[in-house]
């Protein structure tokens, strides 16, 4: 079902619940155990404010000043980051954001770990993993996941409760299959590997987030099947935005 302008927010939400409901279950899961992450980014805090009316709870957002300028202006919500965070961003993302989908670096890790320490903030981590190798993608290679697991845990305090990954555009759903497939067995040999419980797996967007559930998604980060084509909402440039961060 394509995005439809003249449908409300509420309708095109609801069929996005509906299909997210319709592949948990063909793959014998509990819809509830699938979450939605409404992406955000680049629209306005008042077509923000009109999701958070139709139901939505959770919001993805890629750069950290524009979601610290539209957090200010919206109703209370769950902020999720799922963008590259630059080192020089982590105690702002870690003053707004509850979960961090993309974390890509060791020296990432032991930012976020020191920062949350000082500021008494503990967001749930998620390690980015560029599963096809993509040259313009970030993540961990997947042959560096051992250490990467093995880093976080050392730092004891870092809550690491996954892993996350975008496999190469396709126009055909199907072709993501793979890599999702190969992100769930990752995690799944990674907690055995070091006993840990890892329960989130955040893979699959607009296009091709049912075969992502059907392949274990628990997060799905959805933006133009409910928001539309992007529109271009900035933040004012001040001396406390991000270009001088």
């Amino acid at each position: 079902m394509e995005y439809n302008a003249s449908d409300s927010f509420e309708t095109r939400l609801q069929s996005i619940e509906s299909r997210i409901a319709a592949a948990a279950e063909r793959a014998g899961r509990d819809p509830g155990d699938v979450q939605l992450v409404a992406v955000s980014k680049t629209f306005p805090p008042e077509v923000i404010d009109e999701a958070l009316r139709a139901g939505v709870s959770i919001l993805g957002e890629s750069k950290v000043q524009e979601a610290l300028a539209k957090a200010s202006q919206c109703s209370s919500a769950d902020w999720h980051l799922i963008g590259h965070l630059q080192s020089n961003k982590v105690r702002h993302a870690l003053s707004l954001f509850s979960t961090i989908h993309s974390v890509d670096s060791i020296a990432l890790l032991e930012d976020i770990e020191r920062i949350q320490e000082e500021i008494g903030r503990r967001p749930r981590v998620l390690l980015q993993v560029n599963v096809s190798g993509e040259g313009s993608k970030t993540g961990f290679n997947p042959k560096a996941m051992r250490d990467a697991v093995r880093t976080a845990l050392s730092l004891g305090n870092l809550d690491l409760v996954g892993l996350m990954t975008i496999p190469p555009w396709s126009p055909d759903p199907e072709q993501s299959r793979k890599y999702f497939r190969q992100l769930r067995e990752l995690r799944d040999s990674l907690s055995a590997e070091f006993d840990v419980g890892l329960p989130e797996l955040s893979m699959g967007m607009s296009a091709d987030f049912e075969v992502a559930i059907e392949e274990g998604a628990t997060f799905v980060r959805i933006g133009s099947a409910i928001f539309g084509k992007r529109s271009a909402w900035k933040t004012e440039r001040t001396p406390d935005s991000d270009d001088y961060i």
